[in-house]
């Protein structure tokens, strides 16, 4: 038997500058989000008293690295340590060997080097696992690597591959090491532990294949639970169980009204939120459809939307409604996003020329998060509602 926890892209200090409007408490949650979530999923490796815990990729974002970050990790390793639960680490595309660790880990530690390696251990229960993996050297592809991890054909005990990399059948537009799932069946391990794509999946059940996906939400392209996956079983089956580890979710919600008046909706707005309030900490982009016969005056909208979020930084569970928009039920059914094809949307050329005047003023880059991060088609969706405003004359 083999018990043991897999988990991806970290992201210790990813940047949320954009978002320094916010009031004192809640930017202080969301600076500390990824901090939180890790130090429940070690939270979760000691009460589960697992085997080891692995790490696939992007532990850092390599621009914004800190000290921090790194005195932060060895403080949870060490609390790992002592309950003799091992840690094995390969760096990704975000956070390669070339950047350098600063600070020594403690010995439970244990990170592959640029070429592919393999490290044995022997759990609890005397099971020997053998762990196959490479740590990136630069911010580079490695098309060639997956033919590097060797074949257990023949071998005893219990084998797991770590890859951080890109499923060929992907959409994703940032692309390292591509590898297809005939690929990594062939190595006849007992189970993948993949990083990078930040979308928790199952690429395949015999053997497992699993991107846990990253374990807390920065945005509204990443929605939802975030966390890890608890693993046990033994070399004839294992089993994974998705645990929930985020500090803040990212949410979106539509909801339904009749209100007429500032009152009413406000009040409307306030019920929503006060029956997600138990689920945790949340960011939510919320649309409003007015089921209203008569346009409700714009500075009464407006009201609402300056009021909404008062208050939340005095709750222990914040509900922030950062994106607030109203629609009314007769208003054109297809909207300006579902004029454009996919493939367009999905230009990243077009994209990139649409953004970089913006981007390459030195006044407002400082304050803008990077641009891959955005949901081009909620951008589009945002500066209609702008344009319909403007007919208005809101």
């Amino acid at each position: 038997m083999v018990k043991f926890i897999h988990c991806a892209d970290l992201h210790l200090d990813s940047p949320f500058k954009s978002r320094s409007y916010l009031s004192q408490s809640i930017f202080e949650d969301i600076q500390n989000s990824t901090y939180e979530s890790f130090k429940l999923i070690v939270d979760t490796a000691l009460n589960e008293e697992v085997d080891f815990l692995i790490i696939s990729g992007d532990l850092f974002d390599q621009e914004n690295r800190t000290l921090r970050a790194e005195v932060f990790l060895k403080s949870q390793f060490e609390r790992l340590a002592k309950e003799q639960i091992f840690v094995y680490v390969c760096h990704g595309n975000h956070d390669p060997l070339s950047t350098g660790v600063a600070t020594q880990w403690p010995n439970n530690v244990s990170v592959f080097s640029e070429n592919v390696e393999t490290y044995q251990t022997i759990t609890k229960n005397g099971e020997e696992i053998y762990l196959h993996g490479f740590s990136y050297q630069n911010d580079a592809s490695y098309e060639n690597k997956v033919d590097a991890y060797p074949s257990s054909q023949g071998e005893k005990g219990i084998h797991i591959g770590l890859l951080h990399g890109t499923y060929s059948k992907s959409n994703t537009h940032e692309r390292y090491t591509e590898f297809r799932l005939e690929d990594l069946k062939e190595k006849l391990y007992h189970y993948w532990a993949l990083g990078h794509i930040h979308e928790r999946q199952q690429l395949s059940e015999m053997p497992q294949i699993h991107y846990p996906g990253n374990i807390q939400g920065r945005h509204f392209k990443e929605l939802g639970e975030k966390g890890c996956l608890l693993v046990e079983g033994d070399d004839l089956k294992l089993r994974t169980q998705f645990i929930p580890t985020q500090f803040i979710r990212f949410e979106e919600a539509t909801i339904q009204t009749t209100q007429t008046t500032k009152q009413g909706l406000f009040e409307e707005i306030q019920n929503f939120k006060d029956k997600v309030r138990k689920y945790g900490k949340s960011i939510y982009k919320l649309k409003v459809v007015l089921k209203v016969d008569n346009e409700i005056p714009p500075q009464d909208l407006m009201q609402v939307e300056q009021m909404i979020s008062e208050y939340e930084e005095n709750e222990h569970n914040f509900v922030f409604i950062e994106d607030l928009t109203f629609k009314y039920k007769d208003e054109e059914s297809k909207s300006l996003a579902s004029e454009f094809s996919s493939e367009l949307l999905d230009d990243q050329q077009v994209f990139e020329q649409a953004m970089s005047d913006l981007y390459l003023n030195p006044k407002a880059s400082k304050y803008l998060d990077n641009f891959n991060d955005f949901d081009r088609r909620s951008l589009i969706e945002q500066a209609e509602t702008l344009l319909k405003s403007d007919m208005r004359g809101e």
